[in-house]
């Protein structure tokens, strides 16, 4: 069943127009935290979502964690963004996307992302997303951890970081990690 599209802002939902409804394009990009293995479930529920369109942005470190075939949007990684571009007028990949994408969530953002983002390195698909992200849309971010990783004083100052770029924190929770750990 295709999803119902959202009505234009200023048209009142219901009312017949010519104009084709667009689409909320929504980018998600998950990294190498166990954390990863929730995208199927993630993707799952945003689907659920009317008028919503999504695609997906991987690191190969997160690929580790869940089954591609169990995410039922398109998935970009580093090798797309590479095979696409063959010459000058080509297309390159990581502005594309970041031209497509009304929103962009990373969930989750592993350690090691945090830090590349907060010192401006962009050495793969996603970190290059991020590194071209338009200022003016929202880009939401979920640091997922282990709790010693979390609470080391380096990675306060990359968070605060990501916000002074204007990006929004999804704070952790706490619970039971995977590797037996209580804490955030």
């Amino acid at each position: 069943m295709e999803p119902i599209s959202l009505p234009e802002p200023g048209i009142p939902a219901g009312s017949s127009s010519s104009v084709p409804q667009k689409k909320f394009r929504v980018l998600v990009g998950v990294t190498g935290s166990v954390a990863a293995l929730k995208l199927p479930l993630l993707i799952a529920e945003l689907l659920k979502i009317p008028g919503l369109e999504v695609k997906v942005v991987t690191t190969e470190r997160a690929k580790h964690f869940y089954n591609a075939q169990e995410i039922p949007v398109t998935l970009y990684g580093d090798e797309e963004e590479w095979q696409l571009w063959k010459g000058r007028s080509d297309p390159v990949l990581h502005i594309e996307l970041r031209r497509w994408a009304d929103l962009m969530v990373v969930a989750p953002l592993d350690a090691n992302t945090l830090a590349k983002v907060a010192n401006g390195i962009c050495d793969n698909l996603l970190t290059c997303v991020i590194r071209a992200w338009d200022l003016s849309k929202p880009l939401l971010f979920c640091p997922a951890m282990n709790t010693a990783m979390w609470e080391h004083p380096i990675t306060a100052r990359h968070v605060e970081q990501l916000k002074g770029f204007g990006y929004t924190e999804i704070p952790c929770v706490v619970k039971k990690l995977v590797c037996g750990d209580e804490g955030q």
